[in-house]
């Protein structure tokens, strides 16, 4: 069976990504700092008859990306990693001139300096892999200036230059980033916690991952309601 890493996998994207891969026979290590309701993912994925090993824990934290990658090569290595921890800098998101710098300091490491740690960690198993695969989910604010969204934008932004990088240093992976667009997660509300307008749930845009998984394109910047529709 392939083995996937999924960080941030106790709720919203990640518990989503869990189960529809789960339900196509991956075996999975799971990441989050929440242990109580990673273990909730857990149950759900494994309800699938596959291997689901939840490791809870700080992806920040060096030792932590090491028992993750750890885990992974328990159950046969790692064919995909996929980084789906975020961090805002900011609950609720406030413009840069008020943004705290340890904000922006946090949302940097959680969401590009631990996307790399984890990477390298897991680059000699993901390099031996019969399709090794590395996915990070990105962000509209990546591309887009918007309003308060700016610490976190540039920390995405920064991610999807990262996975560029790494698909041209690294030609034998493929290397995506993915924005998954507007969804109803907890993330979005401690970002704009005013904002109650109906958004699609995270299950709803799964498949649209699952597509590059099966159909396995070049590497890129991808959009996954696009990719629902068959288009990049």
């Amino acid at each position: 069976m392939p083995v996937a890493i999924i960080t941030g996998a106790s709720k919203g994207l990640g518990r989503a990504l869990a189960v529809g891969l789960a339900e196509r026979g991956w075996d999975l290590v799971l990441d989050a700092r929440g242990a109580d309701r990673l273990a909730e993912t857990q149950v759900l994925a494994s309800a699938h008859s596959t291997r689901v090993t939840a490791v809870p824990g700080d992806v920040t934290d060096p030792a932590h990306r090491a028992e993750l990658v750890a885990a992974a090569w328990r159950l046969g290595g790692v064919d995909l990693l996929v980084h789906n921890a975020s961090a805002l800098g900011a609950e609720p998101l406030v413009r840069l001139a008020e943004l705290p710098l340890e904000g922006l300091r946090h949302a940097l490491e959680v969401n590009l300096v631990a996307a790399l740690g984890l990477v390298r960690e897991a680059l000699p198993l993901l390099r031996t892999a019969e399709a090794g695969a590395v996915l990070v989910v990105s962000s509209d604010a990546a591309a887009e200036a918007y309003p308060t969204w700016g610490g976190y934008g540039a920390s995405k932004a920064g991610l999807d230059q990262l996975a560029a990088v790494l698909a041209e240093e690294e030609p034998g992976l493929r290397v995506w980033s993915v924005d998954p667009g507007d969804m109803a997660t907890d993330l979005y509300t401690a970002a704009v916690p005013d904002d109650d307008d109906p958004r699609p749930e995270p299950e709803t845009v799964v498949p649209g991952f699952l597509r590059l998984l099966e159909e396995r394109p070049a590497s890129g910047r991808y959009g996954a309601p696009a990719l629902l529709e068959g288009r990049r």
